[in-house]
């Protein structure tokens, strides 16, 4: 008989049941174990998520104090749109160039004064030189104050900064005056050394900066001079060390007779050579040739032009660069040396361009009677610089010409009435690959018959809007020296103004001025030239000029 106390197989819904109730049981059991675990492993995730949360805030914050309060952030030069600063009883000179000399990142402006006392209670006197002295001056660029002045001995001859370009040279301006060369630290002005004047040394000659000869690892300079004998007119050069002043070995005659200017050019391949403007043409003396006859040894230091070289002329060691009658000015079409350049030349009847590789003639335009050295500015987009001329036409009258850059053809002219002492055409680059064109005269359309020709206006013109020109400043006062420059990188463009006695050095009011650009569009006129009717209204015009973003180019 079957037992009703143990399952069998003939009661299975009893021991399903007992079994399902005996499952359920356990497993709740290891479902509580399973919560418990959980929910402690959560508990501890969720400590350390805060943790890492509040770190990182912490963090955040901590940056945020740094970047406002520890580290300030840059601030840029506030600075006049406009300035003047006026010395009186003062002479000046055909000099100015451009420096940061308090280390803002602002241009600052050099000029050369003759008086009897600085602008900072310097004296000659004080320095014991005779009065009145020659006094080196860097002037602010944002407010125009005086940053420094250095009071040399006179008479001044000449000027030539930007050598801290070069290496390791610890001053940045030359200055020719008296008996002496003098070199200057932009940043102080203080004079670093000071040499006797080599003889011979031409008044308008500037210096020209060349590689380390010397192996003190700082760049040397070159200077030329002339013969002082009757008899002898040969032109000569000589080598200074960069680092002390002193002559680098003996004097070397490059050329006989004398070249009435020259000019230092570099190939593609960093090689060098002396540019001799000269009543029969444009003839090139290699440097390293002048370096090895120098001192021996030293010639090797400098590099070679293999197409240069193939045209050295065996009698006289000169390669003929371009045969003209004559040659009035010669320009390259960029300033620094390590960049490839050609050559633009001004002769008695043309403009040529020549290749600055190749020595070959790219193009010439037929063109008499050239007032002032080229310019050169973008006009068109063709990334090519082109080459602005002021050409005399007679009756008081000058034509401002723009050649393209590539093959000479005619981009733009206007006739002006050619006022004396006019500076030379002015070029401030922008970032639409053309440039802005700056102009002193006056347009026959703004003089007055029945009075007197005195006016001297200046003019600006946009490329895009070539059928007219701003016509703004209005100086009645003898220009010493004009330049157009950007003082800050890539904005902050302005015209130096320096004026004072027509005589160089002669005492009189002497004013420096600086002025924005853009400042004075809003009061300029638009004034129609041509017989094109402008397209655009005057406010759309001056709202051109105004959009300009400007370029170091």
């Amino acid at each position: 008989m079957e037992t009703t106390n143990h399952a069998n197989e003939g009661d299975p819904l009893k021991k399903g049941e007992e079994g399902a109730e005996t499952l359920t049981a356990s497993t709740q059991t290891e479902l509580k174990k399973s919560d418990c675990k959980e929910v402690l492993c959560f508990g501890k995730l969720s400590h350390w998520r805060t943790a890492v949360f509040f770190f990182s805030l912490f963090l955040c914050l901590t940056i945020v104090f740094a970047f406002s309060f520890v580290i300030p952030c840059p601030v840029r030069p506030q600075y006049l749109v406009t300035w003047n600063r006026t010395f009186y009883h003062a002479g000046t000179y055909d000099f100015l160039d451009f420096e940061d000399a308090n280390s803002d990142k602002v241009m600052d402006i050099l000029i050369v004064l003759k008086d009897t006392e600085g602008s900072k209670n310097n004296t000659c006197a004080d320095e014991g030189l005779p009065s009145p002295c020659v006094f080196v001056l860097a002037v602010d660029g944002t407010h125009g104050d005086i940053l420094w002045e250095r009071p040399l001995a006179p008479e001044f001859k000449w000027a030539q900064c930007g050598f801290d370009r070069e290496a390791d040279r610890n001053w940045d301006c030359l200055l020719c005056h008296s008996d002496q060369i003098t070199a200057i630290d932009k940043l102080t002005g203080v004079v670093r050394w000071q040499q006797p004047q080599p003889p011979g040394v031409n008044a308008t000659v500037p210096v020209l900066s060349v590689p380390d000869l010397d192996g003190d690892k700082v760049a040397d300079m070159a200077l030329v001079t002339q013969a002082l004998g009757k008899s002898d007119t040969s032109t000569r050069l000589l080598f200074l060390s960069g680092a002390t002043g002193l002559q680098i070995g003996s004097e070397v005659t490059v050329d006989s007779p004398e070249a009435t200017k020259h000019l230092l050019h570099c190939t593609k391949k960093a090689s060098c050579y002396l540019l001799l403007q000269k009543d029969t043409g444009l003839y090139g003396a290699p440097l390293w040739r002048i370096a090895a006859n120098a001192k021996t040894g030293m010639g090797d230091k400098l590099k070679r032009d293999k197409h240069w070289e193939s045209k050295v002329n065996a009698t006289s060691g000169l390669i003929t660069v371009y045969e003209s009658d004559s040659v009035k000015h010669v320009v390259r079409t960029k300033r620094d040396l390590d960049e490839p350049a050609n050559l633009v030349l001004v002769t008695g009847s043309e403009v040529v361009m020549v290749d600055g590789e190749k020595l070959k003639v790219v193009w010439r335009v037929n063109i008499s009677s050239v007032l002032s050295v080229p310019s050169f500015g973008y006009f068109n987009k063709d990334t090519v610089l082109d080459v602005v001329v002021e050409e005399d036409i007679g009756n008081n009258t000058k034509r401002i010409v723009i050649l393209d850059g590539t093959c000479g053809d005619l981009l733009w002219r206007v006739d002006m009435l050619a006022s004396s002492n006019s500076p030379r055409p002015a070029v401030v680059h922008t970032t639409n690959i053309f440039s802005i064109f700056m102009f002193w005269g006056l347009l026959p359309s703004e003089a007055n018959a029945s009075v007197p020709f005195t006016d001297r206006r200046y003019y600006m013109l946009h490329p895009l809007h070539y059928q007219v020109l701003l016509e703004s400043t209005n100086t009645m006062e003898h220009i010493v020296t004009f330049k157009a420059t950007l003082l800050e990188h890539g904005r902050h463009a302005c015209y130096i103004l320096l004026t004072g006695p027509e005589s160089q050095g002669a005492e009189g009011t002497v004013v420096l001025r600086k002025q924005k650009l853009k400042e004075e569009v809003p009061n300029s006129r638009v004034l129609l030239i041509g017989a094109d009717l402008a397209s655009d209204s005057d406010e759309e015009i001056k709202l051109a000029f105004n959009r300009l973003r400007f370029s170091d180019d």
